[in-house]
């Protein structure tokens, strides 16, 4: 097992850290909060470790049951070892493969895909919502309360949500997506939920505008406790957490301590490759972690020069990544500051307010330590799914294209076994993949009538009242 008893892992805020002890709180309550009340992100005060034991275990294990091992440390007394296996076995049954997150070895410089999109909504988030809306409905059960969910979307994130909570009588869901920046395949699966909970709002602006407006909400205290809010973004825990479990499972399969796994990440609000930062600090056998970013390119920049500078958001053809604020970055920077919240809690302040941060050489070479990164524009994108196409027979979606093409800029010892995270099915971006390829990539059976299936979505301008007066004026399922 994980080495770390079950009510060990207390979570901190990364603008408060251990400095304020009061502020230690349990599985339970982070996954509940979702934001830190001080407008930080919670995280382990500290990393569990794995056994040589457990690596080995995880080798053959079956994904749902290694998932329940993985994350039993993090979750402590919230859920029984039972529980905890019964909910992820339920929620990986809902995966056509029986692998769940399949390996698959490419034609080329040793390089691996693992395809994270067969899940219900055809993308990676799948994979940590359909545990992470199982387990918050078992514990709104038990102490009879409800929830109401206010989430951003830059396009799969929204999908994945609402299919893991569509009907519950405890939860009811709000999820902000940048009104016509997503793929029509993307903002149907939304759109097209009819279920009471489910409330769709098209914002006119960025998905940095709507993960502002996200924020806000939490940020006003009285309106947060009145609403019981939550989050299903990557700024929960929780969804960190489920992602740590995949990279753990590709790095046993095929690494070792003498040999390492790399992975290549497409990413732009940092919360994907932050997991597998996380499982590398746990001890799974991880070398090197490339970030994959588009025209949008504040991380990779970041890798480069030591600073984060804003710049306006680029409309692409891998939308998801059409994010120039990654939240989950300040998880990284914690660690970069040495845990001092209190710094933290300055530098993002002053980003927010200047639009500018950067790090000292010191921290820039830690980060370098660990990550590397690269960019693909649109043009090169279309590039890059038809020469993988033509070379490994895969169809790629643009966000997984981008992070095939930096694997292969990045790739350094060939030796070293790398693995590319397939974060997207290709039937989600169909008009780039059949532009590319002049194939047109299908949807599964079970969604031929998506684009007949009627829609439901309220539109709001970038207005922080409009929306919280829409939540005020929504009454709750019965």
């Amino acid at each position: 097992m994980v080495r770390a008893l079950m009510s060990d892992i207390r979570y901190i805020s990364t603008r408060g850290g251990s400095q304020n002890m009061a502020e230690r709180l349990t599985f339970e309550e982070v996954m509940l909060s979702g934001l830190a009340r001080d407008g930080g992100l919670y995280l382990p005060e500290s990393w569990p470790t794995f056994s040589a034991e457990d690596l080995a275990a995880y080798r053959t294990m079956p994904y749902a049951d290694m998932a329940a091992r993985v994350i039993a440390p993090f979750v402590g007394n919230a859920f029984s070892a039972e529980e905890l296996l019964r909910l992820s076995r339920e929620a990986y049954a809902t995966f056509d493969h029986p692998e769940v997150v399949p390996l698959k070895k490419l034609a080329v410089d040793n390089l691996y895909l693992m395809e994270l999109f067969h899940g219900p909504t055809l993308a990676f988030k799948d994979v940590a919502l359909q545990l992470l809306g199982r387990m918050l409905e078992e514990i709104l059960s038990r102490s009879g309360k409800r929830a109401r969910i206010i989430g951003a979307t830059s396009g799969d994130t929204g999908s994945a949500a609402i299919e893991a909570v569509r009907g519950s009588r405890r939860v009811d869901i709000f999820m902000l997506h940048p009104r016509g920046r997503t793929s029509e395949v993307q903002r149907r699966q939304m759109t097209t939920v009819l279920a009471p909970n489910v409330h769709n709002v098209a914002i006119d602006g960025t998905f940095d505008d709507c993960q502002d407006l996200a924020k806000a909400c939490f940020n006003d205290l009285a309106f947060r406790d009145h609403h019981h809010l939550t989050a299903v973004n990557s700024i929960n825990w929780a969804r960190v957490m489920a992602q740590i479990v995949y990279y753990t499972a590709a790095a046993a399969r095929l690494g070792s301590a003498e040999r390492p796994v790399s992975f290549c990440v497409p990413t732009g609000n940092f919360g994907n490759i932050y997991a597998a930062y996380a499982a590398k600090q746990m001890g799974a056998p991880i070398g090197r972690l490339i970030i994959a970013t588009n025209t949008n390119d504040i991380l990779a920049r970041f890798i480069e020069s030591g600073a984060q500078t804003m710049a306006a958001v680029e409309a692409t053809l891998s939308p998801s990544m059409d994010i120039q604020v990654s939240s989950n970055f300040e998880r990284l920077l914690f660690d970069l500051f040495d845990r001092d919240g209190r710094a933290l809690a300055k530098v993002m302040a002053a980003f927010r307010s200047t639009g500018t941060m950067r790090a000292s050489a010191a921290q820039l070479l830690r980060a370098r330590g660990i990550f590397d990164a690269g960019r693909l524009d649109d043009s090169g994108t279309l590039r890059v799914i038809a020469e993988a196409y033509r070379d490994t027979g895969e169809l790629l979606d643009p966000h997984t294209a981008v992070g095939y093409a930096v694997a292969r800029q990045k790739r350094g010892d060939p030796s070293t076994p790398m693995v590319v995270l397939g974060t997207a099915h290709p039937a989600k971006f169909p008009d780039a993949v059949e532009k590319a390829v002049g194939k047109r990539p299908e949807l599964p059976e079970r969604m031929a009538d998506l684009y007949k299936r009627p829609e439901r979505c309220t539109v709001l301008g970038n207005d922080l009242r409009a929306l919280q007066q829409l939540m005020d004026t929504t009454p709750a399922p019965r």
